[in-house]
Formats: structure tokens, sequence, C-alpha cells
């Protein structure tokens, strides 16, 4: 293979969390490349430019997420699907509600799990299909009064590693990304504590906060057929800070 080829016309792209943050950004950067996406989300209303598709779906019900998902698939193929959506809730541990535990394991595992299961049945029948999971950087640092969000996010990291074994010879591509810290809604009080905020820059060898595009680069690179011989990786997209 000649260069990097990230045509992906003629594909169709199943993203969850699609309307803002990470998972618009990544929706746009697909469009802009030739694939028609269908934006998983609860916010139906957000259009993207391009050919594109929201439909409803609650990610902390799992009926909810089967309906989804079974509707998508009884109307279209679907070649890439990006596990996105995602919510953490910060208690310290000794006091963490286990009803927020439960919603956080909930959206950022469960559904992708269940999703991933509906969605990869007629990949490996067809044997072509990738799958890419946004995991998260705390998978590897686990945080601070994120107890059940870097639980989840590193349950990510190690499904996709067991997915990878299991289909790479099947021909559906699993990997996942783990960003660091990016500016987006989630880290709207992170981003306001002047002191939590000028200690995460210092540690960023790049200086800066990450923006939702960057993780959209990523995720198009291992939807795209340059990443063809890439399975089971997680890979950080973090300005360096892992690398302190």
């Amino acid at each position: 293979m000649d260069g990097f080829n990230a045509d992906l016309s003629g594909r169709t792209a199943l993203v969850t969390g699609a309307s803002s943050g990470i998972g618009r950004a990544i929706s746009e950067v697909l469009l802009r490349n030739g694939a028609a996406v269908i934006g998983m989300q609860r916010r139906t209303e957000v259009r993207l430019d391009g050919e594109y598709t929201a439909v409803a779906a609650d990610m902390s019900d799992p009926e909810s997420v089967r309906a989804a998902g079974e509707r998508v698939l009884a109307e279209r193929r679907v070649d890439i699907l990006v596990n996105n959506a995602g919510v953490n809730i910060r208690h310290p541990f000794e006091d963490f509600p286990l009803e927020d535990w439960d919603r956080v394991l909930q959206v950022n595992l469960r559904s992708v799990v269940e999703l991933t299961q509906i969605v990869a049945r007629p990949m490996l029948e067809r044997e072509d299909g990738i799958v890419v999971n946004i995991s998260s950087m705390l998978a590897f640092t686990g945080g601070m009064r994120a107890s059940a969000y870097a639980a989840s996010k590193g349950a990510i990291g190690q499904l996709t590693k067991s997915l990878a074994n299991e289909w790479a010879h099947r021909g559906v591509r699993v990997n996942a990304i783990a960003p660091g810290f990016i500016d987006t809604d989630m880290n709207v009080a992170l981003r306001a504590d002047r002191v939590r905020d000028r200690q995460i820059l210092e540690r960023i060898p790049m200086g800066r906060w990450g923006l939702a595009d960057d993780i959209a680069g990523a995720a198009l690179f291992l939807a795209s057929p340059a990443a063809h011989y890439v399975h089971g990786v997680v890979l950080p997209v973090d300005g360096g800070y892992l690398a302190r």
C-alpha cells in the first residue's frame, strides 16, 4: 500500500455519542473522508453536514441500546463502529454511590459490549468490519475521584485486546484510543480549577490540552485502510502525558 489512504467512500460508520465533543469531531472527519455516518445519540435534533443520520438512543438504558442497534441494522449495513459515548461521575471511592457506579459502568462498558455484539455479528459473517473503542488515559494512570470511570475504561482496553485476539483472523479489526486531557464539556470543572489546570499543563510535554479533533485524527487512521495491519492496540493520544 502506497501512502496514507483515508478514503471511506461507500462505507457507513455508526458513532455513539455523536452530537457533541469527541463523538461529533469523529463523525465530522469520517464524513469529510467519504463515509456515511449514523449518530446514535440522545439529542437527535443535532445535524451534521454530509450523509448523516441521527438515531435516538439512551446508552444508560440497555433496552434502548438494543432496540437502536437492531433498528439501525434492519435498515443499513454498518462497516465501522465507533464506541464513543461515555460518562464520568466523580466521588471519593469510599463514598461512591453504587447507583452512580452502575450508571458509569452501564454507559461506558455494558452498552459497548451489547452494541458491539449486535453490530459485529454481520461483520463477522461477511469477514469485513472495523471497531474503534474510546478508552482513556485513566486506563493507565487511575486518576483521582474517578474510580468507576477508570475501571470502565480499563475494561474497554482489555475488551479491545480480547476481541482483536478472537476476530483479527475473521476480518474484523478492533482497536481503541486512549484520550488524554481533552478540552470538552466533560472536563469543564477541571479547566475551571486554576491549580489543577496548571498542574495538568505542566505534565503535558506539548503544553496544551487536547482538542476533540486530535482524537478524531486518530480515529480516522484506525478506521481507514492505512491501519489494515493494526489490531488490538490501545493508542494514547495525550500530548505526551504518559511519557513523563
